[in-house]
């Protein structure tokens, strides 16, 4: 019988899938679905851009219940195309970092029935429709929790004791801040939470059938909650997060699952699994982690992700800060620590830009032609829908600067893709590694020669696109490593790696490229002026309430 191995990776977009057979190294299936485009799970109130509609600026929501149904659908998809369940030995789990959901009392019976048999014509959405005391989930993308994580930051002693403290300078969408911020609106919402659930530690608190699933210390570094070098919640950051909110720190840490490693077994999948699904009884769940940590397991060297967000993941074998709390301190999905930045500002406004030209979202075949048309370095178009953490700044419409201030699609769509790359290499150089070792990239923006042709140019590094889907396959690969270790048998991460993971041609950068952007005078440094410009008249401000709860 064979052996596999199911990543699964809970994202803003979609819930996807990949099945690895353990003992072959081999990809055997891959499945992904939109939460948006797939008419089975866009039933819970997203827009265009796949949260609920604010209430206020800087708000940003998904609805638990799509997490719930993803999972029946996805399951049920399986039994569809005929994936052989029962050979699934380990799933592990990736979730976008920093998104949470709020269990009330309820909770631990009614996820206590996914580990009984005879509720399996329920969906889950069914049966877990009572256990949320907040009726929506905070992602990544909150940006509303300045007040908040100034409280934070002020409140263990300053940006300094922040950092070395918890990896990061209190950002404003990390879990901590955010949870404040609900506590502070919503007292009784707050008061009614027994339990906070990342949302990748909700999948194995789902398959497992245990509300109190604990969480893994890689991705609770995302929430300015836990002593970074310790790997346990932090009495000063716990105190300082909830100074005057009902029970001080004592109903904060109550509420805080266990911490464990993120290649940890956490129990075997639940009955209803089992009889609806057709899991093998003894399915080993995995603590899981984020989406970050997950994509870096499967790369021992530096990993640039051009996705929703843009993230610089560096690879730094020791416990390592950056002090002017731009980047975050982290662990990767098997307890690697490594560094990132994370630009919020991403792919996803490339995006826009197309369709502000009248382009649909996925063609992408017109944007590399109208990249063809300008020289690399050659055009600086700012925008910045959000707001944004790297660097701090609020969110502004189109700024085009001039001599750079042409308009249309092909100045446009180069000069947003120069800057957003420009800021994340700007603000990583300090931690970042050098041309002597290459640059891995993946994300939808791979597929871009030309894209792919600047990163090599601004990073002055020869840049490996490696495959897609990265954070669900560095689910199943960080889940094979911790069922082999669970069982005591040999196992190779970086060997494994090598055979599982896909990696395209080469991209070198181009002499004329790199004197573009490099040489004095050039683009970066006609970039440091006028993204400092531009940062300082547009802080971050506190919206007002726009409506109830």
């Amino acid at each position: 019988m064979a052996r596999l191995a199911l990543g699964l990776d809970s994202s803003t977009q979609s819930l996807s899938a990949i099945i690895v057979d353990i003992d072959n190294a081999e990809k055997l299936f891959e499945h992904s679905l939109d939460y948006r485009r797939d008419d089975r799970i866009n039933n819970f109130g997203i827009g265009h851009d796949y949260i609920i509609p604010p209430r206020v600026d800087g708000e940003a929501d998904q609805p638990p219940e799509m997490f719930l149904a993803s999972l029946d659908v996805m399951f049920n998809d399986f039994q569809t195309l005929g994936v052989a369940v029962e050979d699934i030995a380990l799933i592990n789990s990736s979730g976008q970092q920093h998104g949470h959901v709020y269990l009330n009392d309820r909770a631990e019976s009614q996820f206590s029935q996914l580990r009984e048999g005879g509720c399996g014509e329920l969906s889950l959405a069914m049966l877990l429709s009572g256990s949320f005391s907040y009726l929506t989930a905070p992602i990544w993308m909150t940006s509303n929790t300045v007040n908040q994580a100034n409280c934070v930051r002020t409140g263990v002693g300053g940006s300094d004791t922040m950092i070395r403290l918890s990896g990061s300078n209190a950002p404003l969408r990390f879990t901590g801040a955010v949870i404040r911020r609900v506590a502070e609106q919503f007292p009784d919402v707050y008061r009614a939470t027994e339990n906070i659930q990342l949302i990748s530690s909700l999948i194995p608190s789902i398959l497992t059938g245990n509300s109190k699933a604990p969480i893994d210390f890689g991705n609770a570094c995302g929430m300015s909650l836990m002593d970074y070098e310790k790997k346990n919640w932090s009495l000063e950051l716990l105190k300082a997060t909830s100074e005057g909110l009902p029970g001080g720190a004592g109903a904060l840490a109550k509420k805080l699952p266990n911490l464990v490693p993120p290649d940890e077994v956490v129990g075997n999948i639940g009955t209803y699994f089992v009889e609806k699904y057709g899991f093998h009884p003894e399915c080993k769940i995995i603590t899981g982690s984020g989406d970050n940590p997950q994509a870096k397991t499967l790369v021992a060297g530096d990993l640039l992700s051009l996705g929703t967000s843009i993230v610089n993941m560096v690879s730094t074998g020791i416990d390592m800060r950056d002090l002017r709390g731009l980047a975050n301190s982290m662990y990767d999905g098997v307890g690697r620590p490594f560094i990132f930045g994370c630009r919020t500002n991403g792919a996803m406004v490339w995006d826009r830009v197309r369709s502000l030209y009248g382009l649909e979202k996925k063609d992408y075949e017109q944007g590399e032609a109208a990249l063809k048309q300008v020289t690399p370095g050659s055009s600086m178009t700012f925008w910045q829908p959000n707001n944004e953490s790297f660097p701090p700044s609020g969110s502004f419409d189109v700024v085009r600067v001039a001599p750079h201030a042409d308009t249309g699609l092909a100045s446009d769509y180069s000069g947003v893709i120069d800057t957003s790359l420009a800021a994340v290499y700007v603000h990583s150089e300090q931690f970042t590694g050098t041309g002597d070792v290459p640059l891995y990239v993946t994300g939808g923006a791979t597929d871009s020669p030309e894209i792919l042709r600047r990163v090599a140019a601004i990073w002055n590094r020869e840049v490996i696109p490696i495959e897609k889907g990265g954070p669900a396959l560095g689910a199943a690969v960080a889940g094979i490593h911790a069922y082999c270790k669970s069982r005591n048998e040999p196992f190779c991460l970086e060997d494994y790696c090598r055979s599982v993971l896909r990696r395209s041609m080469p991209t070198s950068p181009l002499p004329e490229d790199v004197k573009a952007y490099h040489f004095p005078g050039k683009f970066l440094e006609q970039f440091n002026v006028e993204e400092a410009k531009i940062v300082a008249q547009h802080p971050i401000s506190q919206a007002p309430t726009k409506g109830g709860v």
